[in-house]
């Protein structure tokens, strides 16, 4: 790992640690994009420096936009998750900036954490795959804990059509789904 990257990955921990939120005893963001990372590094080994940087900032300081302070419904919720992905673009883009990085690669970097060109674009379905097993590995179980099966299984669908089929793949091998929830990666 080049000192330019550690540079920014540490300045994107350092802003994730003021997360009031806590997971596990952490600071939830922190802990969020330490595991981001991980799964970057366990299905993308020889990610490039832009993969790393999305995927370990895709949630910075996501407590500063709370939905709360948006209208209830779809609407609202669409409109805080524009938001919220404009707000991790321009903050890790300036964290790039002031390490260096040119204006083509932080630009990429806001394409991937914007999502734009998901199923298109290979950077921006990788970062979307690492969010998708993240979502699996880690917060799956605690979301279905909280949720009706029907509520579930239309979120596993969501999940699994983001996905890529490299990915929908890999989940078969790595993830034991009742049947009624593994055929949304087989479809």
């Amino acid at each position: 790992m080049t000192e330019q990257l550690e540079n920014v990955l540490s300045a994107i921990d350092a802003a994730n640690s003021r997360d009031p939120r806590l997971d596990d005893g952490q600071p939830e963001a922190l802990l969020y994009g330490q595991r981001m990372s991980e799964q970057c590094d366990r299905l993308f080994p020889e990610a490039d420096d832009m993969l790393r940087i999305a995927a370990r900032g895709q949630h910075i300081e996501r407590w500063v936009l709370k939905r709360a302070d948006y209208p209830e419904g779809r609407t609202g919720y669409l409109s805080w998750r524009r938001d919220l992905a404009t707000h991790h673009a321009t903050r890790v883009g300036e964290i790039m900036a002031d390490n260096g990085y040119d204006g083509d690669t932080i630009d990429q970097v806001d394409r991937m954490l914007r999502k734009q060109g998901i199923k298109r674009d290979d950077l921006v379905q990788a970062l979307e795959d690492v969010i998708c097993f993240t979502f699996l590995t880690w917060y799956f179980a605690p979301f279905a804990a909280k949720h009706s099966p029907e509520k579930i299984e239309r979120i596993v669908e969501k999940t699994a059509r983001k996905m890529s089929a490299q990915a929908r793949a890999r989940v078969m091998t790595e993830f034991d789904l009742p049947e009624a929830l593994a055929a949304a990666f087989t479809a």
